[in-house]
């Protein structure tokens, strides 16, 4: 890895994920279940826990980078707009720095639906030297 490189990877929103969110952790609030609910706030159906996405990077970092032996050190994520059931997106990441002292690297990235919207941003740095 290197400062610079991208990467890229798709994800979907399934009703596998969404469920074994709720039965792993017991997030039951109603604007992830209860579709009338979510509708008389504005919303077309139930929004997706948005800790999904940080499930789908932590993923990433282990799985998709070329690297294998990192660790997530911290994560931030900025939700923009709500995401749905069933919804596909594309997580852009770009490695922005690298801290050869300290082995490790800062990571940003974003995901995108496949209208083009990014409904998240973020960082997380790893370190390198496990």
């Amino acid at each position: 890895m290197k400062k610079g490189d991208t990467y890229k990877h798709q994800f979907k929103v399934t009703a596998e994920v969404y469920k074994g969110f709720i039965n792993v952790f017991g997030d039951k609030n109603p604007m992830h279940t209860d579709e009338g609910f979510a509708k008389e706030k504005g919303f077309p159906s139930i929004v997706m826990h948005g800790n999904i996405l940080n499930g789908f990077i932590s993923y990433f970092i282990g799985e998709c980078l070329p690297q294998k032996n990192v660790m997530i050190y911290s994560q931030s994520i900025d939700f923009k707009k709500p995401v749905f059931l069933n919804e596909e997106l594309v997580l852009h990441a770009e490695i922005e720095d690298i801290f050869e002292s300290v082995k490790s690297a800062e990571i940003k990235f974003y995901f995108e639906n496949s209208a083009n919207v990014k409904v998240a941003k973020g960082k997380v740095l790893i370190g390198t030297n496990l």
